[in-house]
């Protein structure tokens, strides 16, 4: 069997900021990269590469107001219980089934059985769809995205918030590579 070339070599980096200055979209700073320059650092991870991607995000700098203040915030404690009550769900609702565990596990049969969603839904993901240009792919890492969602917050069906806040999930989508 021949040598595996990958093997003993990590994986490149991918972008850590979506520009190469690191300061788009940054409140405090200008971003000054060009749009040649813009197109080349996006281009590093690519549209098919990033649709396998279930949740992309920018996670933009905290403010020190923010993290010096003293808003209530949910505990660790808190946060781990849900979790758990959401894994304990989906090991419910897969039981039966051969190497599904978890949500993002589904293949098409399952996602159409476990993610049902209401008229109002439909015409939610129908939009986001058209109007993003997402695929087919990006199409059911939404609806098992917004099952989880459902699964964390404890209710039995998918509703319109929670396919919103999937769809809030697919930025990168939206941002450079549309």
């Amino acid at each position: 069997m021949p040598p595996n070339p990958l093997e003993g070599k990590a994986a490149p980096p991918l972008p850590a900021n979506p520009l190469p200055c690191g300061f788009f979209g940054d409140a405090t700073r200008e971003c000054h990269c060009s749009p040649p320059q813009i197109q080349r650092y996006v281009s590093k991870i690519s549209g098919p590469l990033l649709d396998r991607i279930d949740i992309h995000i920018e996670v933009p700098a905290v403010k020190y107001k923010e993290l010096r203040g003293d808003a209530p915030i949910e505990s660790s404690a808190t946060v781990r219980e849900r979790v758990l009550r959401s894994r304990k769900v989906q090991l419910d609702r897969f039981r039966n089934e051969t190497k599904v565990y978890a949500n993002a596990q589904m293949p098409p049969k399952l996602i159409r059985e476990h993610c049902a969603i209401s008229a109002d839904g439909e015409k939610l993901l129908e939009n986001a769809i058209q109007r993003l240009g997402l695929s087919a792919r990006a199409h059911d890492r939404i609806l098992k995205v917004s099952r989880t969602i459902a699964d964390l917050e404890g209710v039995p069906s998918i509703e319109p918030k929670h396919l919103s806040e999937a769809i809030q999930y697919r930025t990168l989508d939206r941002s450079y590579w549309a």
